[in-house]
């Protein structure tokens, strides 16, 4: 009896944490993500090493975000994310072949992907958090649609030190409101999104001088401001 017992209880819990997680979802379609929980970890983590545990983050609407940081994200992380169903599975595809033949292994997250992971579950976590991922991101481009997931990714995603977003990461290293950013300085946060807690230094100018030049490159081909038009 107490199997039947407790696989009910267990059923029930699954059942309200799907129905709450359901809900957040369709919340999130107008509501600012407040916080997310690798805000959470990495304050807890900096306090755990003996450094400040302030978070840098400011929402921001969509249309107070310059084109040029738009493109630039996309033209770095996710050529096809206007057109892709969450999964790019032709990515995917690449990733596994070139990881065959490559030490430094490449990953082919979308940035739907990047958004489910970081509003809903936690960095790290294997297959079994991928097995949770992507479900959540068939959910989100299915409720929220292209436009709203990338303007939860440009607010939510860790871009410095301690800074998530755009409009922090812009007024902390370019003094000014994310709608005023240029395309130089558009493609240098994309240029650092990789590895944003240690290559904003010196040390590293001459590698994120050349993954600018090259996402200013790849922004022209995919056309600007044009290719991002008609997102919806």
């Amino acid at each position: 009896m107490w199997k039947i017992y407790w696989l009910r209880w267990t059923i029930k819990i699954l059942g309200s944490l799907v129905a709450f997680l359901f809900l957040w979802i369709i919340l999130l379609i107008w509501l600012p993500v407040f916080f997310t929980p690798t805000m959470f970890f990495r304050s807890l983590g900096n306090m755990w090493e003996g450094k400040s545990g302030r978070i840098y983050y400011e929402w921001v609407n969509y249309d107070d975000i310059n084109d040029a940081v738009k493109i630039a994200v996309i033209a770095s992380e996710d050529q096809r994310f206007p057109t892709h169903s969450g999964i790019d599975f032709e990515a995917i595809k690449v990733a596994v072949e070139e990881n065959k033949h490559s030490k430094n292994k490449r990953g082919a997250s979308t940035i739907s992907q990047q958004v489910a992971k970081n509003v809903f579950l936690w960095q790290g976590g294997g297959y079994f958090r991928k097995a949770l991922e992507v479900p959540l991101t068939y959910l989100i481009e299915m409720f929220w649609g292209k436009k709203r997931i990338l303007e939860v990714y440009l607010n939510i995603a860790e871009m410095a030190p301690q800074t998530f977003g755009v409009q922090a990461t812009s007024k902390r290293f370019f003094k000014k409101n994310a709608k005023m950013m240029n395309w130089a300085e558009g493609a240098t946060i994309a240029a650092v999104l990789p590895n944003p807690n240690h290559w904003w230094s010196p040390n590293f100018a001459g590698i994120i001088n050349y993954r600018r030049q090259h996402t200013l490159y790849q922004m022209q081909l995919l056309g600007g401001s044009q290719y991002i038009k008609n997102l919806k």
